[in-house]
């Protein structure tokens, strides 16, 4: 008896955690812009390739 209320004790401090880590980020704005994360990868193609060609145009030079 005295395991389950050691794990209750553990799942409600880690519970307790997992809460104060979700206020953290709320309050330092790491959920803010829920737009730009999703199409950030559409533009590193394009600055990659624009990076490739200014390299192929600087050793053909």
């Amino acid at each position: 008896m005295t395991i389950i209320y050691f794990l209750i004790f553990c799942s409600v401090l880690i519970a307790l955690g997992f809460l104060a880590a979700f206020f953290w980020s709320v309050k330092t704005g790491q959920n803010d812009d829920m737009h730009t994360p999703a199409i950030r990868m559409l533009f590193d193609d394009e600055v990659k390739k624009q990076d490739h060609v200014e390299e192929k145009i600087k050793t053909n030079s």
